[in-house]
């Protein structure tokens, strides 16, 4: 239980010790184990504050060891970092004009040369072999090795110490947070509702949570529970889909199908899986439920308190998931028992389409150009009202829409409130093009609203102020009032407070609707954190094939150059180096459970002597299928010389890695996982799926796109000032002067910082 709890702990920069693992009095001096630890732990790039060392220091010399291991564990320090190349930062030399010969001589069956162990002839006077950790030709790792250097970064990540209450928090926060959360807190919060009962009046703060709550309470056996958390038939098939894909969202058959499919495409006809792979996910989404699942959802279905029209309404934009759905689950026959009349009314409504559908009828309205009756409509559901609201500003004139919008202002939750906000400079530029991902796709780019033509520059700009200044508006009254109603409880009306924000917040942006795939098991970022580059090398690292058996599964680590001509130059396994980029050597095949490695490390002096403006790190499954499970990627940086072994070629120091992701899904073909603002001189964390065996498929366009899109969110900082504005807090330059303490630390948990700025 500790070690998870743990591993959960780390992402938010803190070690979980119980009050049970105290057992030694408290001592002003550091007995010699904690020494041991602190210096292990700063080899790998981890420092203790003064309250975990103390706490630390209390703790039997068993637990400090399962610190330790938790902390290996996490920087992966058991894994196998062998590259291909020994000192791969000078180059072999080798060329296509090698391969060739190389293929030439092993088809003819030539006997000049050495065979190596893979059974590759490598004629003499090609590759040189001496420099190789395995085959030249097939990519074939021979060797392995252990991490050689430790401790050359120039930072500790220093870590808190917590306790079972603030473990107990961050399980609160997770269930009650307004944003959905991403993959790294979906998996913190599985291991949480392992441990932790989940409170019988918990206000469950997103629908994709609660998922994850029913799942949680069904494995538990209390299934009967769950049917006050569903409100409509929707939420019962999200819990379905989620239960059958492991996708938090409905997304469509035929989308999951189709990327499937275009994921065991190959460039290599031959080696082409398409067409077995698009049977096999269509035979793996067949539904099949047992009687017991089945009365369950009927009950379900039946206990709703949801009128039959209206939820047969619900269910309509999934009609046909839902057909296919009320087949397997036996919901006809169900209808028929006693007890089980509002399913009955239900099923029947639904498969005589007895019911409008409110989309068609406002598409109606709008497209005859009746103002009245689509506003009318709109308002009975501030939402969709709210994501239509910049299409309808264009058909209709922004006026009598804004002045619709008005009347259901208070109704809208304050993240559609702050997107809105966020996104309307983007969305109202002529020339712009926007990033978008629809669900279980990767991530696109479209162009601006054709209706945008019509209207000049300055009908725009005043377009996107009044939406701007409405919805901070509307966040600083309810700031204002939720201040006033808790100092009115309180009896504090007219106390003034102080407030002080970390200069660091205003670098990170406030995260709404960024759904990351992908688990930080270090310290966590939010997506669009800037990471200042120290010294003038960045290195790229990739490791992939742990605890799977040895087999040919070739994944690419690669790098995009764009420069200030507009030309782009890509370092990759078809280019070995670059100007600037240096690569490690391409594996295809992978060693028996404990992986490979590959790297690419970047001089930042030359790229921006050569007028590089961006280098986009991606990574990509040249094999059929999508990116290996639990495939690291992530990036070094040092203010200090990084080494590079030139016994074994393995550059991995862990504490000098600045960020890095886990991959769980295996759908995602190429990831672009970070930008390299070369004129700035700080890389960018962001997470873009894109479709492609290469490098070269991915859209630099859409790249940009995204940035755009990350640079126009509201920093955390300064959503945070017009909090103290709208609350008449003074803001301070010391945390020891403040009432209110924002943090690095404090941003570190995005559901807590939900919690504050969003209703």
């Amino acid at each position: 239980m500790n070690q998870e709890l743990r591993k959960v702990s780390l992402r938010s920069q803190a070690v979980f010790l119980s009050e049970k693992e105290l057992v030694i009095e408290d001592s002003a001096l550091l007995n010699e184990t904690t020494a041991v630890l602190v210096a292990n732990a700063a080899k790998l790039g981890f420092g203790f504050s003064e309250e975990l060392l103390r706490a630390l220091n209390k703790v039997s010399p068993s637990t400090k060891l399962d610190v330790l291991e938790v902390l290996k564990e996490t920087v992966g320090v058991k894994k196998n970092w062998v590259p291909l190349v020994k000192g791969w930062d000078t180059p072999t030399g080798e060329s296509v004009i090698d391969h060739i010969i190389t293929f030439v001589a092993n088809a003819l069956g030539s006997k000049k040369g050495a065979r190596l162990s893979c059974g590759h002839l490598i004629p003499n006077g090609t590759f040189p072999l001496e420099r190789y950790n395995g085959c030249p030709f097939c990519g074939t790792p021979f060797k392995l090795g252990e991490i050689e250097t430790y401790g050359q970064g120039g930072k500790l990540k220093v870590l808190s110490c917590w306790k079972e209450a603030d473990v107990e928090k961050l399980f609160t926060d997770l269930l009650q947070s307004k944003t959905p959360i991403d993959a790294t807190q979906v998996d913190s919060l599985k291991v949480l509702l392992k441990y932790f009962p989940v409170p019988k009046k918990a206000q469950i703060g997103m629908k994709e949570t609660l998922m994850l709550v029913v799942d949680s309470l069904i494995d538990q056996d209390r299934s009967t529970e769950c049917s006050t958390s569903f409100s409509s038939p929707h939420d019962i098939l999200r819990y379905l889909w989620f239960k059958h894909t492991g996708f938090l969202q409905v997304v469509e058959p035929k989308t999951i199908v189709n990327r499937i499919a275009r994921n065991h495409q190959h460039r290599y006809q031959p080696a082409n899986e398409s067409i077995v792979a698009k049977i096999q996910s269509e035979t793996d989404l067949k539904l099949k439920y047992n009687r017991k699942e089945c009365r369950r959802v009927a009950q379900w279905l039946n206990d709703l308190s949801m009128d039959a029209e209206k939820a047969a309404e619900i269910m309509h934009p999934k009609r046909s998931m839902w057909v296919r759905f009320i087949r397997a689950l036996r919901l006809a026959e169900y209808s028929k028992r006693k007890g089980f009349e509002n399913l009955a009314q239900l099923m029947d409504t639904f498969y005589n389409e007895a019911y409008p559908v409110w989309q068609g009828r406002v598409n109606h309205y709008r497209l005859k150009a009746d103002a009245d009756n689509t506003f009318t409509l709109l308002k009975q559901r501030p939402g969709l009202f709210a994501r239509l609201l910049f299409s309808n500003m264009l058909w209709f004139g922004s006026e009598v829409t804004l002045l619709h919008f008005r009347e259901v202002l208070d109704q809208l939750p304050a993240r559609l409130l702050l997107t809105l906000n966020m996104y309307a400079s983007n969305y109202f530029e002529k020339d712009s093009m926007r990033s978008v991902q629809p669900l279980g796709s990767t991530r696109k780019r479209i162009a601006s609203h054709p209706l945008l033509k019509l209207y000049n520059d300055q009908s725009l700009q005043e377009m996107k102020y009044s939406i701007e200044n409405l919805c901070l508006e509307a966040m600083q009254s309810r700031w204002a009032a939720s201040c006033f109603a808790k100092a009115e409880n309180q009896n504090e009306v007219g106390r003034p407070s102080a407030i002080f924000i970390d200069p660091q917040l205003f670098n990170i942006p406030l995260s709404i609707g960024d759904r990351s795939e992908t688990v930080q098991d270090l310290p966590s970022a939010l997506m669009g954190t800037c990471f200042p580059v120290q010294g003038n090398k960045v290195r790229l690292f990739m490791q992939w094939g742990e605890g799977l058996k040895a087999q040919h599964l070739d994944m690419d680590l690669s790098c995009s150059v764009g420069y200030s001509d507009n030309t782009t130059d890509y370092c990759s396994y078809m280019q070995l180096v670059i100007p600037g980029c240096k690569h490690s050597g391409d594996i295809r095949h992978i060693p028996h459970q404990v992986g490979t490695a590959e790297y690419i490390e970047l001089d930042v002096q030359e790229l921006a002597d050569r007028g590089a403006r961006y280098v986009s790190f991606t990574c990509n499954a040249y094999s059929t299928g999508g990116l290996s499970p639990n495939l690291v990627v992530g990036w070094m940086g040092s203010q200090f010389p990084m080494k590079i072994s030139e016994k074994t070629g393995v550059a991995y120091d862990p504490s000098c890695v600045q960020h890095q992701v886990r991959i769980t899904r295996g759908i995602t073909k190429g990831l672009v996982f970070g930008v390299l603002d070369v004129k700035k001189r700080e890389v960018i964390w962001l997470e873009m799926p894109f479709e492609g065996q290469v490098v070269n498929n991915l859209d630099s366009k859409g790249v940009k796109a995204l940035l755009a899109k990350l640079d126009s969110k509201l920093s955390v900082g300064n959503l945070l000032v017009l909090k103290a504005e709208a609350q008449n807090l003074t803001v301070v330059d010391t945390a020891d002067l403040a009432d209110e303490v924002y943090n690095a630390q404090w941003a570190m948990n995005t559901a807590a910082v939900s919690q504050l700025l969003l209703d």
